[in-house]
Parts: C-alpha cells; sequence; structure tokens
C-alpha cells in the first residue's frame, strides 16, 4: 500500500511490525486462541519482546509472504517466528521472532501455556536457517 512507503518508494520497517501481528493473529487462531474466546474470558498472549533483522528492501508495487510458526514453548513463555518474502524472485527481506506470555486480565496475571500446546513442542533446532516447521503450527498469510 501507498501508506506503507516512504518517498523513495521503500515499504517503513514499522509496516513490517503490522503484517507480523496479522500473521501472528491467525496463528492465533490456528492454536485456538480465536479473538472472540480471548475477548471473552480476557486471555490475551502478550508481546515481550521483538526482534527483527531487514535483510533487503521492498518496495510500493512488491508481493509479500508472510510465514510464521510456534518456534519454542516454555512453561509459561513461548516463542513465535516469521520470514517475509518476495516471491517473484523468493527474496528474503525480513526475519523475525518474538517472544510472548499469556495473560489473564484486568489483573494481568501470567498464565501457563495451554497443555494442548505440548503435541508443538519440538527438540531444539539446530539452526534458524533450518526450521522444523514439519511439527509446529505453521500459518501463510
Amino acid at each position: 500500500m501507498f501508506f506503507d512507503t516512504d518517498c523513495a518508494a521503500v515499504v517503513h520497517n514499522i509496516a513490517y511490525l503490522r503484517f507480523i501481528e496479522t500473521a501472528r493473529t491467525l496463528l492465533a487462531e490456528e492454536l485456538g486462541m480465536k479473538l472472540t474466546e480471548m475477548a471473552a474470558t480476557q486471555r490475551y498472549p502478550v508481546v515481550i519482546r521483538t526482534e527483527i533483522d531487514y535483510r533487503r528492501a521492498a518496495k510500493l508495487g512488491d508481493r509479500l509472504t508472510i510465514d510464521g510458526w510456534l518456534d519454542r514453548l516454555e512453561r509459561i513463555r513461548f516463542w513465535c517466528a516469521f520470514q517475509i518474502k518476495r516471491p517473484a524472485d523468493d527474496a528474503l527481506i525480513a526475519e523475525c521472532r518474538q517472544t510472548l506470555a499469556i495473560i489473564q486480565m484486568p489483573a494481568a496475571k501470567l498464565l501457563r501455556l495451554p497443555e494442548q500446546w505440548q503435541r508443538y513442542s519440538a527438540p531444539a533446532r539446530t539452526s534458524q536457517a533450518n526450521p522444523r516447521r514439519d511439527v509446529l503450527p505453521h500459518v501463510p498469510v
């Protein structure tokens, strides 16, 4: 979109975070955390940390894909990872990793991760370049 770019028609860095937010929302739904249910139960995933590496510039008119997956689980924290690519030349535009937790509002109490998520537990990966997406929820946008 035009509003996602600067005067040189390069996509703003903040636009990538909005793309990732969309992918993370779809991933949450795949994990059983639908927006309406979150509102009803007042249990929400919250971002604790975001790391993003910009590899190449995307430009006005580029079609991008955002691929997201559940990357790691602990008792209370979990990590999601994302890749933004330009399919026209298979260029990796950006990589992102977010640390999240689930809280119960209005007290903002930390909650344990849902038991059913344990089926997504996987051995540690040997590299970011070779993620084990076969065992973890994976959402293309």
